[in-house]
């Protein structure tokens, strides 16, 4: 079983930067892929990035893509979100989520793919 502790988040002006941290512990971290999803105030959590435990493979949702960059070190177990240009409606709790797979080129897009998840960290983007 993986545990995830994320860290990073915060107040922001538009434009801004931010990076976050996921720490993954446990037998399985360094064969999980892992992944970010956010959901703001009223709305459905959404997938944001993704990256394969080998660390080859990555995919963005659209609406990040060119601005956010994910990334792992595997030697810490430690996946990282770097947000660049953001913008207000990037404001939401962000989570990491974790999935074990005997692939290292898999990537996960949906939500119900992943079972392990971290508590989500807030990141408020200003006007």
């Amino acid at each position: 079983q993986v545990q995830l502790v994320e860290s990073g988040g915060g107040l922001v002006q538009a434009g801004g930067s931010l990076r976050l941290s996921c720490a993954a512990s446990g037998r399985t971290a360094s064969r999980s892929v892992m992944g970010w999803f956010r959901q703001a105030p009223g709305k459905e959590r959404e997938f944001v990035a993704a990256i394969s435990w080998s660390g080859t493979g990555r995919v963005y949702a659209d609406s990040v893509k060119g601005r956010f960059t994910i990334s792992r070190d595997s030697a810490k177990n430690t996946v990282y979100l770097q947000m660049n240009s953001l913008k207000p409606e990037d404001t939401a709790v962000y989570y990491c989520a974790a999935a074990y797979t005997y692939s290292s080129s898999r990537i996960y897009r949906t939500a119900y793919e992943y079972d392990t998840w971290g508590q989500g960290t807030q990141v408020t983007v200003s006007s």
